[in-house]
């Protein structure tokens, strides 16, 4: 398991938002962002830089531009450079403005990369910031392999060898879809949800013990995969252990702890004879029945409670 670092290079966000350069400084596109808040230089164009923080990205918009149009050239000079001779990942021009020579002359000095988009800048702002929620959002990877099952999100976990991909394999071909083996990346997203997908390298592969690598896409079709999937419950695969207590009723419920979140998980053992595909679709049929309100345990022992009042009295 590993925690990732939180950042996103300045390239990917051009690529994403396709933003024109005006003018690249050196290694831009390699340059980290690490926070989600833009900052719109309208007070620090004034000379104002309480509160102003350097890793942001600024926006120039509309507003800002009329107010420097009606300054002198001299003085937007100097409110460009004292905003670009900060170590600022960028600026951002919307709106598909022409910038002011002395921003690009001032961009030059202090090796500044401006960028520009045609987007209005309320519809850009709210855009990127989302965006960059979701690139910053915490993220980890656990060893697993993770399925959607009847439309819920399985983790599978548990020690090498155990069997996760051969169950993965068996859930494929009863038309549930897969998300990633072996490593399963998790981001924690806007709404407080945790989202798997598969890294890069090894989406859509497999490796399955006896046979080697396999393409899933290739051997299952594009029906068996899917890029990412909310995560709604973790099953924990143990071997079979003589004289362990397993939970036979489900009465009390557990719970595992990824990126501060609570996932109702399930600990099931192992051995032969036992089929564990069904297993994992009747867990993920039950999972999604006691989210909408149903709890079989709890129903048959009230069933009980009240057959047993009945015979008392």
């Amino acid at each position: 398991m590993s925690q990732d670092s939180c950042s996103v290079k300045l390239g990917t966000i051009i690529d994403e938002f396709h933003l024109e350069v005006l003018r690249g400084g050196t290694d831009y596109r390699n340059c980290p962002i690490y926070t989600v808040d833009l900052n719109r230089p309208g007070l620090p164009l004034t000379g104002f830089f309480e509160y102003f923080d350097d890793q942001r990205l600024l926006v120039l918009g509309l507003v800002e531009t009329t107010y420097l149009s009606g300054l002198p050239a001299e003085q937007r000079r100097v409110s460009f450079e004292r905003l670009l001779s900060r170590p600022v990942p960028g600026l951002i021009i919307t709106r598909g403005i022409e910038p002011f020579p002395e921003c690009m002359e001032m961009a030059e000095k202090y090796d500044c990369t401006v960028l520009r988009t045609q987007e209005t800048t309320s519809v850009f702002t709210s855009t990127l910031i989302s965006s960059l929620r979701l690139h910053l959002a915490p993220k980890i990877t656990r060893s697993g392999v993770m399925l959607e099952v009847y439309g819920e999100g399985v983790l599978i976990q548990g020690e090498s060898g155990v069997g996760k991909s051969e169950v993965a394999i068996e859930l494929i071909k009863r038309g549930h879809r897969i998300i990633a083996d072996d490593a399963v990346e998790i981001i924690k997203n806007n709404a407080g949800k945790l989202v798997a997908s598969a890294p890069d390298l090894i989406r859509h592969y497999m490796e399955l013990r006896g046979i080697g690598v396999i393409d899933v896409r290739r051997l299952f079709g594009m029906g068996a995969i899917k890029d990412t999937q909310e995560i709604d419950l973790v099953i924990n695969l143990e071997p079979w252990k003589e004289g362990k207590v397993y939970d036979r009723l489900g009465m009390d419920s557990t719970y595992t702890e990824i990126l501060d979140t609570s996932l109702p998980s399930l600990t099931i053992p192992v051995k032969p004879g036992r089929n564990l595909a069904s297993i994992l679709e009747v867990a993920a049929m039950n999972n999604r029945n006691r989210k909408m309100g149903h709890n079989a345990a709890l129903e048959l022992s009230q069933r009980m409670d009240d057959h047993f009042r009945q015979v008392q009295d």
